[in-house]
């Protein structure tokens, strides 16, 4: 299903709540989808700076371990090592854990930020202060990239500018969100399984029954009545409107390319194998076709990354394999295709975690250390930056912060540094204030 800024909230007490509001379907010809695209349909504004780049964000909710990735500590005792083993990688003198064999082989098409601070050890405001660059404040609303991205270039084709897969992102602080640009700008959001068999994604794949001539059938009745409203309505300008945003849904929805956008079976059987045939693997296939078919920012979100207990059995069994597989698989995937210069690929997750494991065999909030990952769009592949003390628990060397990273994204998306938008009360509101991280430039 395709809904508009949903989100499932799950906090480390196993609370869970659902604050979403739905797109209307094909069957009441979702009169709230029209209404979403006519917003974005009059952001068109194109941001001055670099070429067209786009960008594909893997969000890993919940606080992935850098001890047990890509910062390991060999030579720490057990208690801060924990179980895995180390491997070398493609880069002379750079080791990651045992379980990444996948990424170890591929650094030299990604680089790694081991000097990461990310200042805040709370979920929540985690997913907020990582995916803008802000810290979160109760008076300001700050937007996340992809609304950024949104609200400055718009659409680009039938589909919208801003595509969210999957609804592991925490909403309470504002995380994922487009804050003070307005809901216009909120991702779109498939829910749906690409790995599940019969993959359809509602709103976009007619249910059961329904064929496109009865769609169009709606469709003329709706204008008809319409036409009847205009006439004893004072404000026509504002059904002018609605009509184009009419037009914009039926033109989202009849689109070829958006049908070919979703069409995931049309990928080989052998490519699909190569990037897992799972959730996670099919989302990033998924990312690729959509980014091809005119989308500017994919987030793909994955869950179950808060490993206070058996954070080891975690990792190893179930978190890890499927992004060691696909991560470097869909690198490789835009590399090979001629994309990945115009494409940037992000790996961003809340913080790192504790470098002492507790009782229950697992990691806790950490709030001074962790790690970003970044390939294409002119990233150096095989740059590992940054530096952790013996316990990865401080950054030493080449430290940047939640704000650096959003500046280098926006930089590299061609977006200005010093962008300023105005609130719904005129207000202006600096969104970045972070600098680029000057290495990866």
């Amino acid at each position: 299903m395709l809904s508009f800024s949903t989100g499932i909230d799950r906090t480390c007490e196993g609370v869970t709540r659902r604050s979403f509001l739905q797109i209307g379907t094909l069957t009441g010809l979702g009169l709230s989808l029209p209404q979403l695209l006519a917003a974005k349909a009059a952001a068109t504004t194109s941001a001055a700076g670099s070429a067209d780049t786009n960008c594909i964000l893997i969000w890993t909710r919940g606080g992935t371990s850098h001890h047990d990735t890509v910062d390991p500590k060999p030579q720490a005792p057990v208690s801060i090592r924990g179980e895995f083993g180390v491997i070398d990688t493609a880069v002379p003198g750079v080791q990651f854990t045992e379980i990444c064999p996948n990424m170890a082989r591929e650094l030299n098409r990604f680089a790694v930020l081991r000097g990461w601070n990310p200042e805040n050890g709370s979920h929540g405001s985690a997913d907020q202060f990582v995916m803008s660059g802000r810290k979160f404040n109760p008076a300001v609303a700050y937007p996340t990239y992809g609304s950024v991205v949104s609200y400055l270039k718009g659409f680009k084709s039938a589909l919208p500018p801003f595509v969210q897969l999957g609804d592991q992102v925490d909403r309470r602080f504002g995380g994922g969100t487009p804050g003070v640009l307005g809901l216009e700008h909120a991702p779109f959001e498939m829910l749906e399984d690409p790995n599940a068999e019969n993959f359809k994604v509602r709103d976009i794949s007619p249910p059961k029954g329904i064929v496109m001539d009865r769609v169009s059938r709606r469709q003329q009745m709706l204008a008809k009545l319409g036409e009847l409203q205009k006439k004893a309505d004072l404000e026509p300008a504002k059904f002018e409107a609605l009509d184009e945003s009419f037009s914009a849904a039926f033109n989202m929805i009849t689109s070829p390319e958006t049908k070919q956008a979703f069409a995931i079976e049309d990928e080989t059987p052998e490519l699909r194998e190569k990037y897992g045939k799972h959730r996670f693997g099919q989302s990033c296939l998924l990312a690729r076709r959509l980014i091809e078919s005119g989308v500017r920012f994919v987030t793909v979100t994955d869950g179950g990354w808060d490993t206070h207990q058996n954070n080891f059995k975690s990792l190893k069994d179930s978190r890890i394999p499927p992004v060691d597989q696909a991560l470097p698989q869909l690198i490789a995937d835009l590399q090979d295709r001629g994309m990945l210069e115009s494409t940037l690929v992000l790996w961003l997750t809340d913080f790192g975690r504790t470098p002492k494991i507790n009782s229950a065999s697992g990691r806790d909030h950490w709030a001074s250390s962790g790690f970003a990952i970044m390939a294409g769009a002119g990233i150096p592949g095989g740059s590992v930056l940054g530096a952790t003390d013996d316990e990865g628990g401080m950054v030493i060397n080449n430290e940047y912060h939640s704000a650096d990273i959003a500046a280098t994204v926006y930089s590299k998306l061609g977006i200005p540094t010093d962008l300023t938008v105005h609130a719904p009360d005129g207000r202006p509101v600096r969104l970045i204030e972070g600098h680029p991280i000057r290495e990866w430039m």
